[in-house]
C-alpha cells in the first residue's frame, strides 16, 4: 500500500458559518487548490476531504464541510451531512471572522465539549479587519488553542501552518500516537502468526482485503513472521511447521474449521475480533453477544458496515450471517443493513447492533457507534464476535483476550 488509508489519518473537521473562509484556510494548509473558493455564500456545497502528510503530525485528513447557517433550498440535507462530521472527527478546527461570535459558533463549541473532542479556533480573514483585543479575550476564554490568520498571505504561510501542527500534536488522541496493538501484542519476538486467507469473490483482484494487509503488516512491526495460508491447506502447514505458531487468525466465515483443526494449547482468534479490540471496544462487544440468546422472532437487529463494498450473493454480512441468526432464534428476524456511514441516529427501536470490524473507520467513529446504541440502550456486537458465537467457539476464540472473555461468561450467566 503506497498511501495510509482514512481510516488511519487523524481526522481533522472545519467547521464554521457560510463565508468565514474554511475552504481558504484549508487551501492555504494544503499548499493547494483543494476546494473552490467563492465570496458567493453556499460556495461548499458538499464535505471536502484532503489526504495529506502534515509532517511532523503525520498522515491527516481535512474535512471542509459546508456551513451550519446554511439556509438554502437544499440547507437541511447539507447541515445533516456536516453534523455527521462531528462523528468523525478527531480534533474540530473552528474557522470565525474577526470580531464575529453568535450561536452558531456556541454551538460548534459546545458540541465539540460535549463529544470530549479537542478543538482549536482560527479567526480568518485578519486581512479585512482588525482583531478587536476584547474579541481576543472572548476566544481565549473558549481556549488557549487559537490561530490569528490571513488565508490570503501565502507568504506568511508558516505563521499560520506551524501553530496548527503544534496545536494539532498538543491535542493528538492517544489512540492516534499509540494506537491499540492489532496483533503485536500476542505474537512473541521472533515469533510467528499464522493467517487463514479465504480467497472469495469479494477479495479485490490480485490484492487481498484491508483488515488481512494491516494484520501482516502489525506482525512485521513486531519483528514477528506472517504465514499466510487459504482454509484448504492450512491443517497440511500447520503439521509442517517445526515450530508452533504463537497465534491462528482466520477468516470469520472458516472459524469452525479453523478450530477444529487447532490443537487447544495454540490461540486462536479472527480478523474481525482483531478489528474489534483495534477500532472499537472488544469487552462492550464480548458482553453483548449474550443478547444473541434473548433475541426472539421478529425483534429487530442492525447490521452495520463501515464500508460499502458491492454485496456478492453469499455474503457474509448480508446473507451467511442473517440466516445463521434466524437459525439460532428458531423463526424470522427484522434484519436491517446500513453500510458505509449511513449510521442510522436513533437505534433505539433495535434490539442488538452487529458491528464489522471497522477497518475502514477510525477507532473514534467507531467508538462513537458504540457510544450511540449505548446510549439508545441497545447492545452492539462485532461480526467477528457474533460468527463465533453463532458456531459455538466464542470461548475459544476470545481466550487471547480475558478481559473480553471475562465480560462474556459474566453476561452469559446472567442471561442462562
Amino acid at each position: 500500500m503506497k498511501k495510509a488509508p482514512k481510516s488511519l489519518r487523524l481526522q481533522i473537521g472545519l467547521f464554521g458559518r457560510m463565508n468565514v473562509g474554511k475552504s481558504s484556510f484549508l487551501n492555504l494548509v494544503t499548499g493547494q487548490d483543494v476546494a473552490i473558493t467563492s465570496p458567493v455564500p453556499g460556495t461548499t456545497t458538499d464535505v471536502v476531504e484532503k489526504t495529506m502528510e502534515l509532517l511532523p503530525v503525520g498522515p491527516v485528513v481535512f474535512l471542509d464541510t459546508a456551513g451550519l447557517d446554511d439556509v438554502s433550498t437544499l440547507s437541511e440535507l447539507r447541515i445533516r451531512k456536516t453534523k455527521k462530521i462531528f462523528d468523525r472527527s478527531d480534533v474540530i478546527v473552528l474557522v470565525v471572522e474577526p470580531n464575529v461570535w453568535n450561536e452558531y459558533e456556541d454551538g460548534i463549541v459546545e458540541e465539540a465539549r460535549s463529544r470530549n473532542t479537542p478543538f482549536i479556533i482560527v479567526v480568518n480573514k485578519t486581512d479585512l479587519a482588525r482583531v478587536r483585543d476584547e474579541f481576543v479575550d472572548k476566544i481565549r476564554s473558549k481556549t488557549e488553542r487559537f490561530i490569528l490568520c490571513s488565508s490570503t498571505d501565502l507568504n506568511g504561510r508558516n505563521n499560520y501552518v506551524n501553530p496548527l501542527k503544534q496545536y494539532l500534536i498538543e491535542v493528538c488522541p492517544p489512540d492516534f500516537l499509540k494506537p491499540p496493538p492489532l496483533i503485536g501484542d500476542l505474537v512473541s519476538q521472533k515469533g510467528t502468526a499464522l493467517l487463514i486467507v479465504p480467497i472469495d469473490m469479494e477479495a479485490p483482484k490480485g490484492r487481498i482485503i484491508l483488515p488481512q494487509v494491516q494484520t501482516i503488516r502489525d506482525a512485521l512491526d513486531n519483528d514477528a513472521a506472517a504465514l499466510v495460508v487459504k482454509e484448504n491447506g492450512y491443517a497440511l502447514l500447520l503439521d509442517n511447521l517445526k515450530k508452533r505458531p504463537d497465534i491462528v487468525v482466520c477468516d470469520s466465515q472458516v472459524v469452525l474449521k479453523m478450530v477444529k483443526e487447532t490443537p487447544g494449547d495454540i490461540k486462536c482468534t479472527t480478523f474481525s475480533i482483531l478489528f474489534a479490540r483495534n477500532r472499537g471496544n472488544l469487552v462492550e462487544a464480548a458482553r453483548s453477544a449474550a443478547v444473541i440468546d434473548t433475541l426472539k422472532p421478529g425483534d429487530k437487529v442492525l447490521i452495520a458496515e463501515s464500508c460499502s463494498h458491492h454485496p456478492i450473493e453469499d455474503d457474509i454480512g448480508r446473507v451467511k450471517m442473517p440466516g445463521w441468526l434466524r437459525q439460532h432464534v428458531g423463526g424470522e428476524l427484522d434484519i436491517d443493513v446500513c453500510a458505509g456511514r449511513d449510521y442510522p441516529g436513533d437505534l433505539s427501536g433495535y434490539k442488538l447492533v452487529i458491528h464489522c470490524g471497522g477497518c475502514m473507520i477510525t477507532r473514534r467513529e467507531t467508538l462513537f457507534r458504540y457510544q450511540k446504541a449505548k446510549r439508545d440502550g441497545v447492545a452492539v456486537t462485532n461480526y467477528g464476535v457474533c460468527i463465533s458465537f453463532l458456531q459455538g467457539v466464542l470461548e475459544r476464540v476470545l481466550s487471547p483476550f480475558p478481559d473480553a472473555l471475562d465480560a462474556y461468561r459474566e453476561a452469559k450467566a446472567v442471561t442462562v
